[in-house]
């Protein structure tokens, strides 16, 4: 049997997958470090209204719209507007995941071969999404200097090196994920006139945008002017901690006063036809999608003051370990460690699990480049945070 090469990932398992397996398997306590999935991380959901909103029995009736049901698209055009955001139902997009939008805005964007330009580090599942649709990631640097900036020098030699290089878009994720810093509001006005100037499209994952640090609160792309055409990214998965749902959308935007067949109008139109193509939505998700909107302030309130607990609990703990530094974060749910560099952060993530029973991310992971990077999830309930911050501290004490 002949597979698509597509498809021909390595996929055998990492050193520090099997020693995370074999201990859990042995029955051995794990402080972890990495949790991200906040239904398994003990906050109390309003689990009656949830469960109650996917009773509507309009969802009865099979009545297929493209870009969504009216209502849901209405309510995601309510969560913009209470964050300064003027959006139309008609811009929204409703999708199973944000990684379904990604795929669908690829699909509009590039043939196969084409290139986005993607922030590094990052998400690593942008590389599985890419590949699928036979597009081309270019990574572009972020640089740390008292907080993380956009190197626009190296992202233009990245565009202009080669004319057949192909670029298409530029993406970034508002905040990112895991260096938790926003975009500001001059780097976006820098990203808008390269776009411009090369004719790319922007795509902007919005995923965490409700999660700042105080202090740190930062507009959507969603608001203001567009000067280049720009698809905005976000879903419940994050917003009302509901990844089982499978709920996400796409906001179109584009420069004002465009001619009726500019590109915003094409670019909706063509991507309503990739929208019929799958229909993906399910109908009671839609109809609950209203209900579920209006309802996160809770859940949100709950992950900000865990995240905010364990960073200020991080800090405390790293007072008495000068040789690790946690990186300015402004928003989202992970903190960034940078350690000495004791080897490689793989053997570093495996040691911390041997020898400390504590599950962390090598900066590998996420892209980072080099070695004495670590990652930590601040979803992780606080007193195994607390006990897990102490262990790290503990193996750089020892080698003080």
């Amino acid at each position: 049997m002949r597979f698509s090469s597509r498809t021909d990932w390595d996929v055998a398992e990492t050193r520090l997958a099997r020693v995370l397996r074999e201990r859990r398997a042995a029955g051995l306590p794990i402080l972890d470090l990495t949790a991200s999935n906040p239904t398994q991380c003990g906050f109390a959901y309003d689990e009656a209204g949830i469960l109650a909103a996917l009773g509507d029995r309009v969802a009865l009736t099979y009545d297929p719209e493209p870009r969504g049901m009216l209502r849901a698209r209405e309510a995601v055009c309510r969560y913009y507007a209470a964050r300064g955001a003027d959006v139309g139902a008609e811009q929204i997009f409703l999708t199973t995941s944000t990684s379904e939008a990604y795929s669908w805005v690829f699909r509009l964007l590039c043939d196969a071969g084409d290139g986005v330009l993607i922030a590094q580090p990052s998400y690593p599942l942008f590389d599985f999404l890419a590949q699928i649709e036979d597009v081309r990631l270019v990574p572009y640097p972020l640089v740390y200097d008292h907080g993380w900036q956009i190197d626009f020098d190296d992202l233009r030699e990245r565009i202009t090196a080669r004319a057949e290089s192909r670029i298409r878009a530029i993406a970034l994720v508002h905040p990112n994920n895991p260096t938790g810093h926003f975009t500001k509001a001059e780097e976006r006005r820098e990203l808008e006139r390269i776009c411009a100037e090369f004719g790319l499209a922007l795509i902007v994952d919005e995923v965490f945008l409700d999660y700042s640090v105080p202090g740190n609160e930062a507009r959507s792309f969603a608001a203001g002017e567009h000067s280049t055409l720009t698809f905005v990214l976000s879903g419940i998965s994050k917003i009302a901690a509901l990844p089982q749902m499978k709920a996400a959308w796409i906001a179109g935007f584009g420069p004002a006063g465009l001619r009726p067949e500019g590109e915003l109008k094409v670019a909706l139109e063509r991507l309503e036809i990739v929208a019929d193509t799958f229909l993906s939505m399910n109908a009671p998700v839609q109809c609950a999608l209203p209900t579920w909107l209006a309802g996160c302030a809770g859940i949100q309130e709950q992950i900000r003051a865990r995240t905010q607990a364990n960073l200020r609990s991080l800090d405390h703990a790293l007072l008495r370990v000068p040789a690790v530094m946690r990186l300015e974060v402004e928003a989202g749910w992970y903190a960034v460690l940078r350690v000495p560099a004791l080897g490689s952060d793989e053997d570093l993530a495996v040691r911390l699990v041997e020898e400390r029973a504590v599950s962390v991310h090598p900066g590998y992971f996420f892209g980072f480049g080099g070695d004495g990077w670590l990652v930590v999830s601040l979803l992780t309930a606080e007193e195994d945070f607390r006990k897990g911050v102490g262990e790290i501290c503990g193996m750089f004490e020892a080698r003080e």
